[in-house]
Formats: C-alpha cells, structure tokens, sequence
C-alpha cells in the first residue's frame, strides 16, 4: 500500500494535541517550517532566483507505504513507513532510514532538505532525501526487525535504486539493516541489477560491499571541521577540553578521535542521563560501557550530573550529536563554550543562534559539521560501482579533502559577505544548486 501524501494540515483525532503554551521540543516543533527560516535567511543574502527558491521549498515526493509483518508471536501488525525524496538535481536521492517511534513526515521532510543542503555544500553528486519506519526498535526482536525490514524494502520497491534514491543507516538502523536493505532489493530486481544492487544503500557491513572508515565518518568528519577551526585561531586541540550530548555513533567516534587528538572531555549527556568529570572522562572506556549499557548512565570514571548541569559545562567545544532542536532560546544562554560544532541534524533552534553569536560562540553548522558520513558514502558508492576496495587510509585522506575544502567555501563566503557560518553554508549550498538549474532549466 503507497500513497504520496502531500503533507495536510489536518491532526488525527488520536494524536495528543499539544498545548500553546508548552515548551517546544524536538517532537513538538514544526522542523521543516525551522528549515525553511534557515534557508530563507541565506536565499535573502544571496538573491537566490525566485523560481529556484519555490523549487527548494518543496519536496518532490512523500511516499508513505503502510505494510503488514508477522512478529514472532504468530500476530501481524501494520507498521508505517516514509520516504521523503526532496531534490535529485545534483544526483540520486541520497539520505538515511530511521527506526523511532517519532518519526513523522514532517521531521523527515526537513531532513530530506537538509540532505540536498549538505551533499550541494560538500560536493558530492547526490540530492537529499530520508527515511524511516514508526517504531521503537527495543520493542523488537532481531528477526523482527529483520522482518519489517525486508517488508518496508519490498513496499518502497523501485522508489529506490543505486541510479535513483540510496538510502544509509540512521537513527535506529545500522549495517545489517542496510544489508538486509540491499539483499531484499537484488533479489526482488534479480538479473537486472545483479552486484550493482549492492549500491541501492551505502553504510553496508565490509563483507557486503561497505567501505573501510563509513563507521567512524560522520564523527570524524566533525573532527575534520573542529580542526580546521583550531588551525584557523591558532588553538592547540590537545590543549582543548569538550563535551559532548549523545553518544552513539557520531558522538562517540568524535570523542574517541578527539581525545586521541590530546582534548579532554569533560561531560557527556545521553537518554540515560549526564556524566561530568573534571579532571577528564576516557572516551574509549565510556565507548565500551555504553555498548555494554546501553548508556551512558553509571559510568564509574564519572559522576553523575544534570541536564542543566552539562549545558553549562565550561569547555573549549560542544558537540551535540543526539537529537534535533536541543540548544533551544533557552538552553543558549547557559552555555559556556567557544565552538558548537553540530554533529547531529538540526540541533540549534533558529531562535538560538542570535543568543550563541551575541555571546561570541561560534557554530559549524550540521550540514558541513556532520557532512562526513555522506561523503564515505559517495566513497562506497564509488567502490561499489567501480568493483574497488579502497584502504582505510585513503579514504581518511579524501574525507580531509572533502571536509577542508568545504570548510574552507564556508569560511571565504563568510568573511566576504560579513555573514555567520550556518548562513555562509547554505550560501555555498544554494549558489551550486542555482547554477545547476539556471543551466539546466525546467523541463519541458
């Protein structure tokens, strides 16, 4: 069952109405209409064309497919499942799948958009697009999910494809998910797609195709910008001190590189809760207990603490690599750090960075701080198609290359137009798109 929904106004009876007067959170704001002011504030910079803009304003597709799934206990349920294609102007659609139990079409939509602003910024040949299945993977057994999965695959059918729409791991799902993804796909294509099928995601385990590095990319592309900032203020990272919100993947990666860089990391806060130590928090034993735990909570090399508490950690660099919208109006002010470098998507509410840059704090924004794991996604991509195997070296080199050089666009675009760098950044962003359609044009 497909239909493309165009995203209505209307609330389903059974939804819990939230009140006017309630705090906004990460479930309960608008974030594609957040997207939008971020990329109306650069538009308006640049003069991007009108009809450029309108485009950019919508995605092209919202596909919703409804499915059933046996579970285990001989029942079936119908899970719910989105694919939000936004833009394929630059290349396939190119984003990750999600597992939650929030996911909605407009979360998704706005994380689509922010997929066609990074792989524009970073260089990559692909548009945006995102994914994802309403479920809370811990309710789940592994065939379970091994079941939904091939079931949401199989529902998507040819909406995607290694030439059309090429989703990653995300939020809830990991390389077997993508593996699972990918098998699904060339069985059902057959002899049409043969090997090549094993390109409709990227994020796959090695033994199936994945790329050496894809793993620790997104948090070593955060690494890569925080760097790059260090070299260009004459600031010595192994000097440097660093907290970090979320830590999973990319929190944990970055933490982990960092600290191997020399920086100490003071304070972690996670869905479990907030660990502080000030003389430092070893980031490999923390990486472990969190496997192990599921975590971060009863770390014995730290204390705990609380939210409010880690918000206001003094340090050089926070990373906030979780959820959405978290340093919001009112959490901004607390915090006492010189460098947000935004691992996660969307994190900084819009409202936020006017209080973040009246406190002298600078930001890298998501979509070049977190443009890591996308570029080690074209790189597998690359592979796949090419029937290569690059080292681990060379694909650490060429995620350098590609995060500095993007780095290095939003700087220039920023000190040029006396601009901040999240605005720079979608500058960058848009002035690749705009050139691309005014060469292109609208066919027919």
């Amino acid at each position: 069952m497909v239909t493309r929904d165009g995203g209505g106004k209307g609330r389903s009876k059974k939804e819990k109405k939230v009140s006017p007067d309630a705090p906004l959170t990460f479930e309960t704001v608008d974030l594609f209409a957040q997207a939008l002011t971020l990329f109306d504030r650069a538009a308006d910079v640049m003069g991007l064309e009108p009809y450029v803009r309108t485009i950019l304003q919508h995605p092209k597709n919202e596909i919703i497919v409804n499915f059933p799934v046996r579970l285990d206990d001989g029942r079936y349920k119908v899970f719910k499942g989105y694919r939000v294609q936004h833009n394929n102007v630059l290349g396939p659609y190119k984003g990750g799948i999600r597992y939650a139990r929030f996911v909605t079409l407009g979360e998704l939509k706005a994380m689509a958009f922010w997929m066609t602003m990074k792989n524009s910024l970073v260089g990559v040949p692909f548009g945006g697009a995102k994914g994802g299945v309403k479920l809370d993977p811990a309710h789940y057994s592994d065939s379970e999910i091994q079941r939904i999965t091939r079931r949401y695959t199989h529902a998507l059918g040819t909406n995607i494809g290694p030439d059309w729409d090429i989703p990653a791991p995300d939020m809830g799902t990991n390389a077997q998910t993508m593996v699972w993804i990918a098998d699904t796909y060339v069985n059902t294509f057959g002899s049409a797609v043969r090997f090549a099928g094993r390109g409709v995601v990227t994020g796959k385990t090695i033994a199936n195709g994945g790329s050496l590095g894809r793993d620790e990319a997104t948090g070593r592309g955060v690494v890569c910008t925080v760097q790059s900032w260090a070299a260009g203020n004459g600031t010595d990272l192994s000097k440097c001190t660093f907290a970090v919100q979320g830590f999973g993947n990319v929190g944990s990666f970055a933490g982990r590189i960092l600290g191997d860089l020399g920086a100490t990391m003071l304070a972690v806060q996670d869905h479990t809760g907030a660990i502080a130590n000030p003389s430092g928090i070893d980031p490999h034993a923390l990486a472990a207990h969190v496997r192990a735990a599921g975590g971060v909570k009863g770390f014995p090399g730290a204390k705990e603490t609380t939210t409010e508490a880690f918000w206001a950690t003094k340090c050089d660099i926070l990373i906030p690599a979780a959820l959405e919208y978290q340093i919001t109006e009112q959490v901004a002010p607390t915090l006492r750090c010189r460098l947000v470098a935004e691992g996660a998507n969307g994190p900084t509410a819009p409202e936020a960075d006017a209080v973040l840059a009246a406190k002298g704090i600078e930001v890298i924004p998501d979509i070049l701080a977190n443009a890591g794991g996308v570029a080690v996604s074209f790189f597998e991509w690359t592979q796949n198609r090419r029937g290569e195997s690059w080292t681990l070296d060379e694909v650490r080199a060429k995620l350098r290359t590609y995060m500095d050089t993007a780095y290095g666009r939003v700087k220039d675009v920023a000190r040029e137009r006396r601009i901040d760098n999240r605005t720079a950044a979608y500058v960058v962003s848009l002035t690749r798109l705009q050139e691309v359609y005014r060469e292109r044009g609208i066919f027919p």
